[in-house]
């Protein structure tokens, strides 16, 4: 699809990088050219990944152990990866969610999910940005965001709330910081299965997602990831503050939370239960 340097000499750092959508991603630009570093909180999860990357591309494929719920550790991980040079991209993937009925949410529930879904991403923001900036250096700062944005979306609340936000940050640094040649722009997916959100969100008894979507199936993770891939390229430098939704149109069918509005007293026991055992 893409020419094969498309990526070529771009120093990308993916959050959440270790598995998932963030790992599919990092495979697609290291086979595009690019030089990546990936992170998380569980080292020998991002090094058995890393191996694999290494093993399907034989791209450089750096790891780095990080917290991105502190901002101190997120400011240590940029000063370790500014001492091999600049980055060139950053891939705001890291997140959380569950599914539960808002009013159940603790303080703590609810941090759990806002301080990577929203802190993780604006400290890694923050700590890129002002890194370019000070060294005049071009940036992307590509967010990976859901449809919840524009819908809302029930009984994840503080996830849509956060992504949300992180949108908001999107247009609004792409005017602050587009004079200062950054660009900021954020991709709305919708289901892409994977392990992590899956066991989250995809819980027995809940509707069928393919019975919603009008195209009658999930979305491939090739697909998120040659989106993404275009968008943080110099192909796309004339797109800055936008979101593109990639969810064959799901969302303009439903919000993907209709389904839960039937669920019964027992059925929300059962699922706090199970929640509070894993």
């Amino acid at each position: 699809m893409f020419e094969t340097g498309l990526l070529k000499d771009k120093r990308i750092l993916v959050t959440g990088g270790g598995s998932g959508l963030g790992a599919s991603m990092g495979t697609r630009f290291l086979a595009l050219g690019a030089e990546l570093v990936i992170c998380g909180r569980k080292l020998d999860r991002l090094e058995a990944t890393a191996s694999n990357m290494r093993a399907q591309t034989g791209g450089k494929v750096a790891t780095i152990a990080c917290d991105i719920r502190d901002g101190a550790a997120v400011e240590n991980m940029m000063d370790v990866i500014w001492r091999e040079g600049p980055l060139d991209i950053l891939v705001n993937n890291a997140a959380a969610t569950f599914i539960a009925q808002s009013e159940h949410l603790s303080f703590r529930a609810a941090d759990a999910i806002l301080a990577p879904t929203l802190h993780g991403a604006m400290y890694c923001t923050l700590a890129a940005g002002r890194r370019w900036i000070e060294g005049h250096h071009n940036g992307v700062v590509l967010s990976i965001l859901s449809t919840s944005t524009i819908t809302g979306r029930a009984f994840t609340v503080p996830s849509a709330m956060a992504k949300s936000a992180v949108l908001a940050m999107t247009k609004s640094l792409a005017v602050e910081w587009g004079p200062k040649g950054i660009r900021t722009v954020a991709i709305a997916p919708g289901p892409f299965p994977t392990a992590g959100a899956s066991g989250q969100l995809r819980l027995e008894g809940r509707d069928d997602t393919l019975m919603r979507n009008p195209l009658g199936r999930t979305g491939e993770h090739s697909e998120l990831a040659d989106l993404a891939s275009f968008l943080i390229s110099d192909r796309a430098g004339y797109i800055n503050g936008e979101m593109v939704v990639v969810d064959g149109g799901a969302h303009l069918r439903s919000s993907g939370a209709e389904d839960l509005l039937r669920w019964t007293e027992a059925q929300w026991a059962d699922q706090r239960a199970a929640r509070s055992k894993g």
